[in-house]
Order: structure tokens, then C-alpha cells, then sequence
């Protein structure tokens, strides 16, 4: 396998873009702790591609992602065609999820957490650059020791953790 440095950002393309691009001003911002190595940045996907195209394009970003970062808007649980797509095939190449909460639930939002995820190993955080960045650093070690000890299913940071972040 290749080595994996990259962080893959799935969203809801229509309704959580703004989210996206405000995580890419984090990177910028000098003032604020943030960095990731973004799996976009490797090729271009476009909309009037055809779909088994952009899947293709995809891949080729998941097979150089280490962390899978899927922002939980409204509608995401409902979106099937890329989103779901995108979930299963981190899924499948084990990749370290992070579930993040857009409406600010520090925890799994059963409401709105789209299926494919909902048992699997995550962390579940609300959208704040400095508990992402905190889940960029620590979660990908948690997820191998909870993996090998063959658990599964949601977690989340005790509020102690967004505490000592100012949050």
C-alpha cells in the first residue's frame, strides 16, 4: 500500500460548501492553528463529468488519504450517489473517520448521521478549527488501538477536551 499523508473531506457538495472553504481558510490563516493535507488538492473532479469518472478520480484520492473527515449537514444522510459512495469506500480501506457535527453536537447526532457510518469506528466533533485540528493529531492513534482491540462503533471527546480548548 501506498503511504497515506492526505486528509479526505466528503460533504454535501450543494449545501456544505461553505464549510469546506472555511477549512481551507483555517489552513491559511496564519492566526489559527489548523493544517491538513488535502486529498482535493491531487486532481480535479468535474460536475459534468461522467459519474464513473469522478469516482475514478475519487479513488485516486482515497487510496492517498489517511484521515476521512465527512461533514454532517442536513441532507448528508441522504445522499447516495458520491457521499455514501465516498463513506463505503473509507470504510473499506480502513481509513480514520472523523464525523463532524455542522450544527455544533460535540457528539454523534443520531438524527442526522448518515447510515453507512453510524456503528462504524469515528469520532464525532462539532465544526470548530481547534477540536478538528485536536481530532487531525490524536484519533488516527485511538482508532488503531480501539481497532486492535476490536471495537467498533461511535465516539466522541469528553467536554473536558473542548475545555481545554476555550470551547
Amino acid at each position: 500500500m501506498a503511504y497515506r499523508n492526505r486528509t479526505y473531506v466528503c460533504f454535501d457538495g450543494d449545501e456544505d460548501m461553505h464549510y469546506y472553504r472555511l477549512m481551507c481558510a483555517w489552513k491559511q490563516h496564519e492566526g489559527i492553528d489548523f493544517d491538513f493535507f488535502n486529498a482535493h488538492d491531487l486532481n480535479t473532479a468535474r460536475d459534468d463529468s461522467q459519474e464513473e469518472s469522478i469516482k475514478r478520480q475519487l479513488r485516486e484520492r482515497l487510496n492517498n488519504t489517511r484521515v476521512f473527515v465527512v461533514l454532517i449537514g442536513k441532507k448528508t444522510r441522504y445522499l447516495t450517489k458520491f457521499v455514501k459512495w465516498e463513506m463505503e469506500q473509507a470504510l473499506s480501506l480502513g481509513l480514520h473517520i472523523i464525523a463532524v457535527n455542522l450544527n455544533g453536537l460535540r457528539q454523534q447526532d443520531v438524527d442526522r448521521c448518515p447510515p453507512t457510518i453510524k456503528d462504524a469506528l469515528a469520532i464525532h466533533i462539532s465544526f470548530n478549527a481547534a477540536i478538528m485540528q485536536h481530532a487531525l493529531e490524536h484519533w488516527p492513534a485511538s482508532h488503531n488501538q480501539y481497532r486492535s482491540e476490536n471495537k467498533t462503533g461511535p465516539y466522541f471527546y469528553k467536554p473536558e477536551v473542548y475545555k481545554q480548548m476555550g470551547l
